[in-house]
């Protein structure tokens, strides 16, 4: 399955994608395309797949009669992401065309300040 990741997407995450073929916006020289470009450049393109951190996405574009299926990952910092791998590659694995799916990942609690 061909993917994409939008400029917000870590790199990282690519290794465990292993049944995908994972382009990077920025590769295609697609970094600087607004959404519904992106959108329509990736679907020409042929890909399946993209993987983004726009929460907007949805709001902003009219994805009814999309074909390419869109992954909205929750956060965008990798040490945090890295904690949901397994829900991401299943989410990414299991995507069906036109299919929109969002994973909640929360940021850590934050420590109590402590003065020592």
């Amino acid at each position: 399955m061909r993917s994409l990741f939008d400029h917000g997407t870590s790199a990282p995450l690519i290794p465990f994608l292993a049944r995908h073929i994972v382009t990077q916006a920025r590769d295609a020289g697609w970094d600087r395309l607004t959404n519904g470009d992106l959108l329509n450049a990736a679907e020409s393109a042929g890909f399946q797949v993209l993987v983004t951190t726009d929460k907007n996405m949805r709001y902003q574009q009219n994805l009814s009669g999309r074909v390419i299926s869109i992954v909205v990952l929750g956060n965008s910092q990798w040490r945090v992401a890295v904690n949901y791998v397994e829900v991401i590659t299943a989410a990414v694995d299991d995507a069906k065309p036109g299919s929109y799916v969002e994973i909640d990942i929360p940021l850590p609690p934050k420590k109590p300040f402590s003065r020592s």
